[in-house]
Order: C-alpha cells, then structure tokens, then sequence
C-alpha cells in the first residue's frame, strides 16, 4: 500500500474515499502528577532513571499487602472531568482487570469498570481563528473519564534474546479518557488532544509529555459506507507515541480499510501497532472483549461516596481554563490569534506577558497622558506582545533556558512595560530597543540607565536629522535619482544608510518624512 496515495490528485483514489465515512474514538491514557502511586506511597518519580527503586510490596503485588486510595489522584481526575464538562459520580468504585503480562506484577490491574468518576462530557474543538463561526465548531462526546493504575515497562534488547522489566511506573495513577467516536479524520485528533494537553497542564494533573509516555493516545477507527447509521468494524491502534504519528496512523488506518472494503474483503476485529518508521499499521492480535477481562470489584478498597459539598468546593478550585483565557487575551488586550495562541500554549510566557501589562498603563501616565483610552492602552500590550514573542524565546534559547523558566529572569515586568513605553512614545528605535532588550536580560538594569550609558536614545529633532539626510543623499545620487524616477521602494535603502549613520538612534519615521520632502523639492 502506498501511504501517499490520500494526497495525489488521482479522481479514482478520491471518489473511492467519498464512499466511506470514517468513526473515530480515542482512549487516551494520562500519568496523573502525584507524589506518590495509586495504591501505596512508592515515590511517583517520572525522572527517575535507575530501574526498579521506586517499588514496594504493594506496588509490586506480594500476598497479604493492601492498597490505599491515593486521594490527590481522584481528586485530579474529578477535577479534569469539570473541566470537560463531564457529570461526576456520586458514587464509584474500584475493579479488577484480569490479564497475565509480564510488566503487570499483581495479574490483575486494579481499574474501573462500570461506575466511573466521570461520565457525559464534552470538548469542543474549533479553527484558530477567535472568530469562527458556530458551524466551524465541533463537540467531541466524552463517553467516560475512569482511574486506575499503570503497568511497569519493558525494555527489550537490541537482539531480542530477552526482555528486562522495570517496575518504577507499575502502580501510578493512570487517567483514562474515552471519548464517543465523533472524530473523523487526524486534523481533528490532533486539535482534540493538544486541547486535552493544555487543559491537564493548566490544571496541573499532569505534564502531559507524550514523549515521556506521560500521556498515550490509542484509537479506536472504523469506516462505513456513507450515509449508513450502522458503524463498521472496529480498529484499535496501539504504540503511537506523538500527536502527529497519531494523526498519521488516522489517515493510513482510514485508507487501508477503504481498500479491503472496496476489494469485497472484510475487516478484522483485531489490535493493531504504528510502524513510525514504514509509516503504516501491523497486526497485533485480535482484540478481547470486556469478558475477556473478567471485571469483579475490588474487594480489598472500599466504595466511594462524594457528597454534592465536597465536589462544588473541588469545582471551585478550577483556575482559568484555555478556553476562557482566549477569550480573555482578545477582549482585554486585543491581540490578535496567533499572539494568543502562543500565550495560551506557552501558559508561563503569558502569565509573563499579563504582568508586563498591569504595569505598562502606570508608565504611560509617568509620559503625561492624564487619561489613558482603552485603545491607546492596546496599542501598548500589542506592542508588548510583539517583543516579547519575536525576541525573549531566541535570547532565552541563546542562555540555554527553557519557557517554563521564565519566572528566573533578571529582567522584570516592570522594566519591559518601562521599555515598551519608550519604544511607543519614540524614545528609542526598534533597533535599539532589541540591543536594549538584550542587555536587561543579561543583567536586569533599567533600560532608562542602559539608554543613557550606551548613547542608544532616538533622535527625533528634525533639524539635526536633516543633516544626517543631506549627507546621506549627496553620497547616494544613484538612488535619489532612482526614487525620482518612480522607484519608490529605494527608500527604504536610504533610510538604512541613514540609521547606519547615526548607529540606529534616529526616528525613522521622521527620517522618511524629510527623504520625501527633500526628494520632492
């Protein structure tokens, strides 16, 4: 099979797709940030990089010991199932999975079958754009959010002579989100678990890092004929481990299926594996069922009771979710989609940015407007956003920091809404003020000090630019000529001349104000 063919312009290809109408459903399974296990007080450490420390009779399975419920874990999934709009159980429990793996110490794995936390919920995915109409906005069902426990993990040897096991992850909290099978094609999985991801994150549940194995996502794909209620036969996809190999696994899995249905074959219940590598499905093993399973309570934990008290105090502890913060950015700061994309992402730049502007209106006043408008306030916190997003991330790059260390930097928010404000009122070019912006971030000064000490303040007085000017033109007669002629665009060539001649410190505005003055005459 070609795993091109979905993007060649070939009709027959195309119109074989049209055919069919693709379900797709996820289980997305999410290590949950806990101090210690599910089930016993093992350190819950992702970092840890010695095999088999963080373990203990519990974890491990040895007779005669009993679990504990570790309370912060259902509370963060009780939490998340708010956050998705899910009801949440009054009552649940505990039951026993049974299957025999070598990464599964007990022989069974303590889980949840059929009272779940959280059930009924909804994520709505939706373009980029803050103005999206209705239409363009989607509502993925969430058939149930449950928890349980992780399995140990097995490192196999580059020979495949044998496999080793390490028991350091058996028994951390493990979230699990299903979703109804409302998504049709890996665009939309990749809007619904980078959503998902930002949601755990502000939520602080769990990191989320797909690479760490914080978060797996396995899907569940079928196709049918379109127009036809009844689902086809389903699919699952197992070992995907990054949202776009997800995406790409959709795609391939959605085009497999077409071709045997279209060849008059059948399609196999079955578990199936993402080669990354071959960029296409394998068959696993055919997939069990519930009874396989053979769920029972879990007769060493007790049932859980939530009062309708206790769950509204949990609700009242959700901070701001991505959703709300979007609609918040654009309404209070006016940026635009793609700066808030990025301070909702990158959740610590934007915090970051949100202090900036609480002080940016108290320097404004310091320049002598007695009333500040909403607009002209805007205009600053855009101003703000730009130099924050173009310039801080490569100079944080450049010291080796990451974004989530922002909370370090020598430079505070009070002195970059000091520096914007002297950027909007002409104080200091754009050139100078990234010099500027450079030397706050290495050693937190003022900007009104590093101005002053290294000479970078613009120069806006006409009569001493007009100098600059004239000498510029008398040693650019090619261009001045070329600019009479029509070829408007040279101005920017002498306005460069012009801010290398005063090493960047004029108003280029003013500078290209006098050119087309001086050129006109």
């Amino acid at each position: 099979m070609n795993p091109t063919r979905l993007i060649k312009p070939d009709f027959i290809v195309i119109n074989m797709f049209m055919n069919y109408e693709p379900a797709i459903g996820l289980e997305i399974h999410t290590e949950l940030k806990t101090k210690t296990k599910m089930f016993c007080d093992s350190a819950n450490d992702p970092n840890e990089t010695h095999p088999n420390v963080n373990v203990c009779p519990v974890c491990m399975g040895h007779p005669g010991t009993l679990p504990v419920i570790n309370k912060e874990a259902v509370e963060k999934s009780i939490r998340t199932g708010m956050a998705l709009n899910c009801v949440i159980a009054e009552h649940s429990k505990f039951d026993r999975k049974n299957y025999f793996y070598p990464d599964l110490p007990k022989g069974y794995q303590i889980s949840q079958y059929d009272m779940p936390l959280c059930r009924e919920g909804w994520l709505k995915i939706e373009p980029p754009s803050l103005k999206a109409s209705a239409s363009q906005v989607k509502k993925i069902r969430i058939q149930r959010i449950h928890l349980e426990e992780d399995t140990g993990k097995l490192l196999h040897t580059g020979d495949g002579s044998h496999s080793l096991v390490d028991y350091n992850r058996a028994g951390v909290p493990l979230m699990e989100l299903v979703t109804m099978p409302d998504l049709v094609s890996g665009d939309e999985l990749i809007k619904f678990v980078k959503e998902l991801q930002l949601i755990v994150r502000y939520l602080d549940c769990s990191d989320a890092d797909m690479e760490k194995g914080q978060m797996r996502v396995e899907v569940n794909i079928s196709i049918k004929k379109a127009g036809e209620e009844k689902l086809g036969t389903k699919v699952e996809i197992k070992n995907i481990n990054s949202i776009s190999a997800a995406a790409r696994a959709v795609n391939y899995e959605i085009e497999r299926q077409a071709e045997i249905l279209e060849a008059g074959g059948k399609i196999t219940q079955e578990t199936r594996g993402w080669n990354e590598n071959k960029g296409e499905t394998f068959s696993q093993r055919t997939k069990e069922g519930s009874a396989d399973y053979r769920y029972f309570p879990e007769p060493d934990l007790p049932p859980l009771t939530f009062t309708k008290t206790y769950i509204e105090e949990l609700r009242s502890r959700l901070p701001e979710l991505p959703l709300r913060r979007r609609k918040r950015f654009a309404e209070e700061y006016g940026l635009n989609s793609s700066q808030i994309e990025i301070f909702t992402t990158a959740k610590k730049l934007g915090d970051y940015f949100e202090n900036v502007a609480s002080e940016i209106s108290e320097w404004d006043k310091i320049k002598g407007d007695e009333e500040i408008s909403e607009e002209h306030k805007k205009q600053l916190y855009v101003l703000a956003a730009n130099y924050l997003i173009t310039q801080l991330p490569a100079l944080m790059n450049a010291a080796g920091m990451e974004i989530n260390e922002i909370e370090g930097l020598k430079m505070t928010p009070e002195n970059f809404a000091e520096l914007v404000a002297k950027i909007h009122h002409n104080e200091i070019s754009s050139t100078g003020a990234v010099g500027v912006m450079k030397i706050m971030f290495e050693t937190g000064a003022e900007p009104e000090t590093i101005i002053r000490e290294k000479n970078l303040g613009q120069v806006s007085d006409e009569s001493e630019l007009e100098l600059a000017v004239d000498r510029v033109l008398a040693n650019n007669e090619k261009a001045t000529e070329d600019y009479k002629k029509g070829k408007v665009e040279t101005i920017k060539f002498l306005i460069g001349k012009i801010m290398a001649e005063t090493h960047g410190k004029a108003n280029p505005q003013i500078v290209e104000k006098i050119i087309e003055k001086k050129l006109k005459q």
